[in-house]
Order: structure tokens, then C-alpha cells, then sequence
């Protein structure tokens, strides 16, 4: 099994930045780890469908990212280490969400694309 945590999240003004990772450890049956995967970082507020934000290829190479968020967040990932991030400028309230990176064979917006998930880490934007 693959798992996953996320980290660094927490509460910050409208405005203000704050970076996210997610650490990823363990390998699926047929071997595979974090490294062959590409991860996606979804959030879902209060009340709200869970909804894509970004992700990336595992080489790092092909990056997309929701319009709600294009030029004010930055994904990347350190396969040496393992972990992937979300580095995040420009906060908005709206922002207001619990944040959870996935992993899976190939990019996507798509929820059930993504066969293993972290437990997520809250981000709270006040205005």
C-alpha cells in the first residue's frame, strides 16, 4: 500500500502564502511507489464536492491547475524524498478548505482517477 500524509497546513490571512506537502512511503503489490505515480492535490470545503486544484506527472514534466487557482498556486514534487507540494500565494478565503493530495497512474482532474489518498491537512484564510 501506498500512503500518504499531508503537513503544513494551518490558518493564515487573506493574502498571505503557505506551503503544503504531502509524504508519501510503501509501495503498491506490483512494486510500484511514489515515484511512478502522478499526484494531484483536490480540496473540498464545508458542504462542498471535493474539487481538483492541481497536479503533476511523475516526472514533473506536465502540470495542471484548476482556473481558480492558475498563477497564484505552484505545485512540484522531490522524488528523492518522496514528497510532493503545494506551494500556495495570493490566499483568498475562498480558499478556506481541507486540502488532499492523491496519487495515480497518470494526471487528472478527476476524483476517481486517483487510487490512494492522504487524510488531509486544513487551510483556513481569514479575511
Amino acid at each position: 500500500q501506498v500512503q500518504l500524509v499531508e503537513s503544513g497546513g494551518g490558518l493564515v490571512q487573506a493574502g498571505g502564502s503557505l506551503r503544503i506537502s504531502c509524504k508519501a512511503s510503501g509501495r503498491t503489490r506490483n512494486g510500484r511507489t511514489f515515484n511512478n505515480f502522478a499526484v494531484g492535490w483536490f480540496r473540498q470545503a464545508p458542504g462542498k464536492e471535493r474539487e481538483f486544484v492541481a497536479s503533476i506527472s511523475w516526472s514533473g514534466y506536465t502540470i495542471s491547475y484548476a482556473d481558480s487557482v492558475k498563477g497564484r498556486f505552484t505545485i512540484s514534487r522531490a522524488n528523492v524524498a518522496r514528497t510532493a507540494y503545494l506551494e500556495m500565494n495570493s490566499l483568498k478565503a475562498e480558499d478556506t478548505a481541507v486540502y488532499y493530495c492523491a496519487v495515480g497512474l497518470a494526471t487528472s482532474a478527476v476524483v476517481n482517477q486517483y487510487a490512494y489518498w492522504g487524510q488531509g491537512t486544513q487551510v483556513t484564510v481569514s479575511s
